[in-house]
């Protein structure tokens, strides 16, 4: 997959749809089939358009909701979905004035020579999002691009939505989540250096970087851990402030405790698959109380792991 930014022409035609696509839930993956089924009935290379930052983030940043993915891991999807392109836009202050009209000239007609693009039923664009799907259409059609709009996809008589997995992040219930996003939600990032604090009390762990300060999750988890030897490892994670050891307002850190395993891993990028939430963070009154809770955490964590491959075997 090829990833490619700003209005340089692309000088090719392609299949577009558009999106922030922020966790690629079972929503975004429907209207990704039907573009690659146009596309391919077409003739076409298929094109994901999106924006950095996420509107919301440049408009009220204090507001905007906790990002489900990074770019990065984005288009790592993407590109196992077998999409041909991902174009990014800068989303400015420049970018946020143009008009509906040039947005659909500049970026759909010019940059990406789109001849085919597929919106979801909500899709606004342009200068104070005034333009629609009518006007989209309208537009189009004058440039000699099919516009077509998905429907909302229902997953259990639920709408498959970012906002939906985000707030089924944000109170633990990750097997639903997991449900929305059709695969177990997951952060993926390089292993960094740390504190060692978890070597020094007797559970070595793996930091793993974060690209933003509000992850959508936060608590003690029960993972699997993919990009090591080729296999999932299991492990319990922690993703907080760490209130025993550090201030409340703390930078969020992601540690991952893998069970038997003893190989340096530093500078390797791994991604990290939420399984089941054990608990909630807490400040312990001391490093000795907090080593207890740790040691039932991964008697936990390995409990349910056990019986979630028990579970995939039957």
């Amino acid at each position: 997959m090829r990833i490619t930014h700003g209005f340089r022409s692309l000088d090719t035609p392609h299949a577009v749809t558009i999106g922030n696509f922020d966790g690629l839930h079972l929503g975004h993956q429907a209207m990704l089939t039907r573009l690659q089924d146009v596309a391919c009935a077409r003739g076409l290379p298929t094109c994901v358009l999106s924006f950095e930052p996420h509107p919301r983030e440049f408009f009220t940043p204090d507001q905007a909701p906790a990002r489900l993915s990074s770019l990065r891991e984005k288009a790592e999807t993407l590109r196992q979905l077998g999409i041909d392109r991902l174009h990014v836009f800068r989303f400015d202050r420049a970018f946020s004035a143009l008009s509906a009209e040039a947005f659909v000239e500049q970026v759909l007609g010019q940059t990406l020579q789109a001849r085919y693009v597929l919106v979801g039923d909500d899709f606004r664009y342009g200068a104070k999002r005034a333009g629609g799907f009518a006007s989209l259409q309208t537009s189009g059609q004058a440039l000699g691009i099919d516009i077509e709009t998905l429907p909302t996809v229902i997953v259990a008589g639920e709408r498959s939505s970012s906002t939906a997995v985000r707030t089924a992040l944000a109170v633990g219930d990750l097997e639903h989540a997991a449900h929305l996003l059709g695969r177990p939600y997951s952060i993926s990032g390089r292993v960094v250096h740390g504190d060692k604090l978890g070597r020094d009390i007797g559970f070595p762990t793996a930091n793993i970087q974060l690209k933003h300060n509000r992850p959508p999750l936060m608590g003690v988890f029960a993972v699997e851990v993919c990009g090591l030897n080729g296999e999932r490892l299991p492990g319990a994670a922690s993703l907080g402030r760490r209130p025993t050891v550090k201030s409340p307002d703390a930078i969020p850190v992601l540690e991952v405790h893998l069970f038997d395993f003893d190989t340096e891993i530093y500078g390797r990028r791994v991604q990290v698959n939420f399984l089941h939430k054990l608990r909630d963070e807490e400040k312990y009154p001391d490093l000795d109380s907090l080593v207890a809770q740790i040691k039932l955490d991964v008697d936990q964590a390995k409990h349910f792991l056990a019986q979630n491959k028990l579970a995939r075997t039957l």
